[in-house]
This record gives structure tokens, C-alpha cells and sequence, in this order.
């Protein structure tokens, strides 16, 4: 199979928003990778927007200059697979060079609509819509397999591109080879999000349990004897780098474990560290002792899927939760309260944002542990912060955004200086109509014409500077530490929720605004 097949099928699927429709085209490409596991592999993850080999240290820097294109396709998917392996082993003195210069030479045989989806897939800009759900139904659809039966597989199996292998060269009987096994991650279950704890309970059928949602690092946590493993929820392999989890674990009373829970960096008082800090524990290059020493982290459970010999995915929360408690001491607990009192709930909630965390998970005490699935039986609790912002620069979009300006530039208003301060970026919140809106509007914002609708740069376009003049109210999740922008801030989880045309950019937030949210811890 050749790159731009694979190309040509991403750029399809981003072309149109039916689900159907692209469930069928990545379903015709699969089934062209025939019995070659490794290729069907690749595809997956290609079109999942992601690397087999996760991070090769080519990001947008190293895209913004590239050679030109070449007139024909002649790289195969394999061939670039081996490349990406490549460039991702260079190390050493000279290893950015020649890292460049391998990038170049993989960009100069690609033609130029090769080059559009390596330039997104590298860039981690690969928005096609083709998600975990569409993906898991075009692997059931070219393997002619029941798709719940490859939902089950991935949730157990860990990983889309291996169940996807399996599917396409064994059908459902190598698809049942999957079970849930103590050593290998499995995806973590997700939550959808409530406004309150009484939507909450309501949607939980009247009783919940809350838990503290802590501002962490979400693990899990493997043991088989004396042997633990820990993960992150992207299931990358993270054990060297958390000694505190690892001793935590061989502490307890089993002999066999699959448990999911935060990992998180506090301070003397109990109250949490910045995400930044707990964070930082993950990095390659971290002095493990040194930060141990500065910076220890805790541990806190609040689930199990395995327990010595017995598998938990399928039982109640209730039960899961017994079984918790039996083994894991308070200490190493989330705080929990069961109640079907909305007050009582809320004083739990209002207790844990003062304590410095996120905010509350409510979860149905019935529910099953849906591996790797934003389940019904959980629900997110925290507050959401919103602030008018003021757009000062706009991009140009890819996939269906093509020909829209997407990507919005975000500032506050300083007003030491009257003019603006960025705090990030989001594409994030956007309906079609109000792309087609803001696209006219900031084609008459900007500072000069816009020459090109792709093709331009890294982001298959270029940032377009505007005049600040359009208001938009922004929900974010929090602020964060940034070296990236001038006020040392970022927006967390940036979302529009709508422009304000009824504000002027003189009624915008201001960056001290923001700075006291970045000093709640919010």
C-alpha cells in the first residue's frame, strides 16, 4: 500500500461530516491491507492520528521548512513506517541535524498532498473526525465482524491498531484472544460531564458516590507478585519514573492488581501542587531522586479491574468499591461520599474545590467499568471559568475547516499597557455557522489580505494577524504555568462559547483577571 492512498483516504474522511460515509472509506482502505498485520497496524494508527512509535522529536519547528514536492507518489506506508523509526532513534551529538535532514529527505519524495497529511499527523493536527468509536466500526465493517465484539477487544486488548491486526488477519475467534490480562494497560474508562451535583444525581438515578477529582496525573497500576507496572492513560510505560506508586502497591495485601489512580504532587498542607509540577515527574530526562526529593508524589485509588485472580470489569461500582476498600488503607484513597442528599453533595464539592482539587466525579453505584469508553455511569463535577477575550490572530483550517478560518489567537487586555496580552490558542467549541461567520468577519479584521487558504506553513496555512477588535467569551478548565506565552500563562482547555459583539474590547477581561485565577489554582 502506498502513502497517498492512505492520504487520499484521510483527506476524504476529513471532507465530509457523515459518519457512515467515513466509516466506509477507512473500511475500503483497511480491507487493502489484506493479512499484513504490521500494515493494517500502521493504518489504524495513521488515521487515528497517531504514531506506532508515539514520539519520534519531530514537531512543528522542525516543519516549517521543507523541501518542495516531489511530482509523483512512490513511498509506501511501510517505507515511511521504517523512516518515522528512523529519525525517532537518532540521538547523540548531531542528532538534530541529522534528524532535519532525514525529515527532508522523507518530505522531498512525498508529493504534496503526502506532505499535507505527514505535516498534520507529525504536527499532531491530524482532525479528521476519524475517533476511537468511527475507527473501532470501520475495523468491524472490513473485517466483517460484529462491532461490539471489537469494542471488547480494544477495551481489553488496550490498544485499536493490535485488535485491528488481529481482526483483519483472524476475524472474531483472534478478536476473543483478548481478555483482560495483569501487565497489559488497558484504556481507561472516561466520564461525561454534569453542570452540578444535582444533574448528577439525577442522571444517577437519585444516588451517587462522589469522589474527589484531584488535579493529577491519572496511572495504572499493574501487580503480579512483587513486579508492578505503572501506566499513564495513554499507556505509556512510566514505572522507573514513579517509585512512590511502585512501593505503595507491594505495601498492599495482594498478590495480584489492576487498580486506576492519581498520581499527584502535594504540598506540606495537603493541598496540590500545580498540574505542572506532578507533571514534570513524567519527563525522559527528570532527575527521579532529585524531584522524589523535592517534589514526592502520592498515590490515591479509587478503582479496581482486577484482584487476585478475579476479574472486576463487570461487577458494580458498589462492589468494585468494597473490594477497594478491604485492601487499599485511607491514606491511599480518594475522598468519597455516598449520598442521594443534593446539599450534602454539594457541601462534598464545596469542601474539595476549597481543599485546592478540580472538583467531584459522581458515579452510578451500579455501573460496570467501561474500559476505554466516556461511560454514562460517571459524570465530571467542576467548575467552569469564562472570560471575554479578545481575538488577535486567526488560522486557517484543515480537513472539513478547510477554506475557514479556524484557529483562534487569544489575549487579555493589559491595561498597563492598553494593548494585549496572549494566553493561547483553540479551535475548540466552534458550530458551522459560526465558522462561516467568523471567517468573514476576520477577513475584514486583518492586518493585510490573506493570500492562500492552505498549503502555507505548518499548519496547512499560516497565522493571519487581526485587528483587536472582536470580543469572545472563552470556558476554560483553568490557568497554567506557560513559558510559551509573554505572561508566563496559559489557558487550560479553551473552548468559544460565543462572540460578544455587544462588548468592545475595552470592556475585555484583563490579564489580571486571569492572574488570579492562575493564583486560585484554578
Amino acid at each position: 500500500m502506498q502513502l497517498i492512498d492512505v492520504a487520499t483516504a484521510s483527506a476524504d474522511v476529513g471532507a465530509t461530516s457523515a459518519r457512515l460515509a467515513k466509516i466506509a472509506r477507512i473500511a475500503d482502505l483497511l480491507r487493502r491491507a489484506g493479512d499484513n498485520p504490521t500494515l493494517a497496524a500502521v493504518v489504524v494508527s495513521w488515521l487515528s492520528g497517531e504514531l506506532p512509535q508515539r514520539q519520534i522529536g519531530v514537531g512543528w519547528a522542525a516543519l516549517r521548512s521543507l523541501p518542495g514536492p516531489a511530482a509523483e507518489p512512490s513511498l509506501t506506508v511501510l517505507e515511511v513506517d521504517a523512516r518515522f523509526s528512523e529519525i525517532g532513534a537518532v540521538a547523540g551529538k548531531g542528532s538534530q541535524a541529522r534528524r532535519a535532514e532525514l525529515v527532508a529527505a522523507l518530505f522531498a519524495a512525498a508529493t504534496e498532498s503526502e506532505q499535507t497529511f505527514l505535516r498534520r499527523l507529525l504536527g499532531g493536527e491530524l482532525r479528521q473526525g476519524a475517533l476511537v468509536g468511527v475507527m473501532a466500526d470501520a475495523v468491524a465493517k472490513a473485517a466483517g465482524v460484529p462491532a461490539t465484539v471489537v469494542r471488547r477487544a480494544a477495551m481489553l486488548g488496550g490498544a485499536l491498531p493490535a485488535v485491528a491486526a488481529a481482526a483483519l488477519t483472524g476475524g472474531q475467534a483472534a478478536l476473543e484472544e483478548f481478555t483482560l490480562t495483569v501487565g497489559r494497560p488497558v484504556g481507561p474508562m472516561l466520564a461525561q460531564t454534569a453542570t452540578g451535583v444535582a444533574e448528577a444525581l439525577e442522571r444517577l438515578s437519585g444516588t451517587a458516590a462522589f469522589e474527589a477529582k484531584l488535579d493529577g496525573a491519572r496511572v495504572q497500576i499493574h501487580r503480579a507478585g512483587d513486579t508492578v507496572s505503572v501506566y499513564t492513560r495513554s499507556l505509556d510505560d512510566v514505572t522507573g519514573r514513579l517509585p512512590e506508586v511502585v512501593e505503595a502497591t507491594l505495601a498492599l495485601p495482594v498478590t495480584e492488581l489492576i487498580a486506576d489512580a492519581e498520581a499527584i504532587a502535594l504540598r506540606p498542607d495537603g493541598r496540590p501542587h500545580r498540574f505542572q509540577v506532578t507533571g514534570s515527574r513524567f519527563g525522559r530526562s527528570v532527575d527521579i531522586p532529585a524531584a522524589r526529593a523535592s517534589h514526592p508524589l502520592s498515590v490515591f485509588v479509587f478503582d479496581l479491574l482486577h484482584l487476585d485472580g478475579t476479574d472486576l470489569l463487570d461487577q458494580p461500582t458498589a462492589e468494585r468499591l468494597a473490594a477497594l476498600d478491604a485492601i487499599v488503607p485511607k491514606v491511599h484513597r480518594v475522598d468519597r461520599l455516598i449520598t442521594d442528599d443534593a446539599e450534602a453533595a454539594q457541601r462534598f464539592l464545596d469542601a474539595t474545590l476549597d481543599a485546592g482539587h478540580e472538583g467531584v466525579m459522581a458515579k452510578s453505584l451500579s455501573a460496570t467499568y467501561e474500559a476505554g469508553r466516556r461511560g454514562a455511569g460517571w459524570l465530571k463535577v467542576k467548575p467552569v471559568h469564562t472570560l471575554d477575550l479578545v481575538v488577535l490572530g486567526v488560522e486557517w483550517g484543515s480537513g472539513r475547516r478547510t477554506g475557514k478560518l479556524s484557529n483562534i489567537h487569544l489575549g487579555a487586555r493589559d491595561p498597563q499597557t492598553g494593548g494585549f496580552v496572549m494566553l493561547g490558542k483553540t479551535f475548540k467549541g466552534m458550530t458551522d455557522a459560526m465558522l462561516e461567520w467568523q471567517t468573514a468577519r476576520f477577513m475584514e479584521l486583518a492586518d493585510e489580505p490573506p493570500a492562500a487558504t492552505s498549503g502555507s506553513g505548518p499548519t496547512d496555512g499560516y497565522a493571519i494577524k487581526v485587528r483587536p477588535e472582536q470580543v469572545v467569551e472563552i470556558a476554560i478548565d483553568g490557568v497554567q504555568t506557560s513559558s510559551r506565552y509573554p505572561g508566563g500563562m496559559a489557558l487550560r482547555f479553551a473552548r468559544v462559547v460565543r462572540y460578544r459583539d455587544d462588548k468592545s474590547p475595552a470592556e475585555a477581561d484583563t490579564i489580571d483577571t486571569v492572574r488570579a485565577i492562575y493564583e486560585r489554582g484554578g
